[in-house]
């Protein structure tokens, strides 16, 4: 009796750590480190060992990780492009960005957190797992760079990187990677980007069911509301969002440009005192089925790249052409719209994998049932 019960909780165990699903857009076919024999880190330098060797690995989480003063501070002088005031972040003079970018811009103190500066490598053939609601990272993201390929990252949470300092640390940063799924993470408090995608290539990444929550004491809008959200500048990168909760930023959400092809369907954005969409040369962006709720500027003028709104049932039928079926139309509420058809750089989704997509109308309640860590 004893043996059975032993093998029955380990079963339980086993099966509570495995991959949710399986990635859909883009990313389909993402298997990360497969059927690897779980490992469940215990200390920072282990999940730091773990995440960066050349190993196909499952490293689950069932605790937090905080790397806060794992590697010292640093007290130099930055530069307050914003202001003083005590919600304004200001800024680290990183690359002497401050000196090239903000001279007039007033110069203060800033001690950061050395971990939080550049996130840890991730290599390839890794799943990333948080147990519950307990697989939280803080204090330093996740840098997925250089040929990384097929990687996993889901169920967890990024949080508290130096959030007073712009250039403080991304969460999560991609470039020259390729089949990348992350999925029900959340980030929050965040100094620089909840997620950026470098200027290199980035072919084949699904972003889906995450929770970016950008309620901070800090902001370049210095009203408590993140700017630094979504940054896509990659070259050829090919881009699913589906199904994220974007909430409480005033900027930069998603920033598209260099030349991403970005699928952004069924996510859902609340609450926006800026802009959401900022879309830049060689940004290519078909938005159907989301919702936009207390956003004013949907999309920042000028659009210097291409944008397809799904702006109305008849028109969305080009869609099928291309994707398989018809596009669905966005929904807004105490917001602005937008409208535009571009069809141009439709045939670039012809051949990929696409992500399917439901009405608007069900959006809202899916998201929110959904999105983050500890949804599954």
């Amino acid at each position: 009796m004893k043996y059975t019960a032993l093998l029955a909780a380990f079963a339980a165990h086993a099966a509570a750590v495995s991959v949710s699903g399986s990635a859909e857009g883009f990313a389909e076919g993402t298997t990360g480190g497969g059927d690897a024999t779980a490992v469940y880190p215990t200390t920072t330098d282990e999940l730091v060992s773990y995440l960066g060797d050349s190993e196909a690995r499952v490293i689950v989480l069932s605790k937090t990780f905080d790397f806060t003063d794992t590697e010292g501070t640093t007290t130099s002088t930055g530069c307050a492009p914003w202001g003083t005031a005590s919600g304004c972040q200001v800024a680290i003079n990183q690359d002497d960005w401050c000196t090239n970018y903000e001279p007039d811009a007033p110069s203060v103190s800033v001690t950061y957190d050395n971990a939080g500066i550049l996130g840890i490598t991730v290599a390839s053939d890794k799943t990333l797992l948080g147990e519950g609601s307990a697989g939280i990272i803080k204090g330093r993201g996740l840098r997925i760079v250089s040929g990384a390929e097929n990687i996993i990252i889901q169920n967890i949470a990024i949080t508290d990187i130096n959030p007073e300092y712009v250039w403080g640390g991304d969460a999560i940063t991609i470039d020259e990677a390729d089949l990348i799924w992350i999925d029900h993470v959340t980030t929050a408090r965040i100094g620089r980007q909840h997620y950026v995608l470098g200027t290199s290539a980035d072919n084949r990444i699904s972003l889906t069911n995450n929770y970016i929550d950008g309620v901070t004491d800090y902001s370049a809008t210095c009203d408590t509301y993140t700017y630094w959200g979504i940054y896509l500048d990659g070259d050829s990168d090919l881009v699913t969002l589906k199904g994220n909760y974007i909430y409480h930023t005033s900027g930069r959400s998603p920033k598209v440009q260099g030349n991403t092809l970005l699928h952004a369907v069924n996510n859902y954005w609340y609450d926006n005192t800026g802009h959401a969409f900022e879309i830049g040369s060689g940004g290519y962006v078909l938005a159907e089925g989301n919702v936009f709720q207390n956003i004013d500027t949907v999309v920042e003028s000028p659009i210097d790249g291409e944008l397809f709104t799904s702006p109305s049932t008849s028109v969305n039928e080009i869609c099928a052409t291309y994707l398989g079926r018809d596009c669905e139309i966005n929904g807004f509420g105490s917001s602005g719209t937008f409208s535009q058809s571009d069809e141009g750089f439709l045939s670039d989704f012809e051949g990929k994998n696409i992500a399917s997509a439901t009405a608007y109308t069900e959006v809202v309640a899916n998201v929110e049932a959904n999105a983050g860590q500890g949804n599954l």
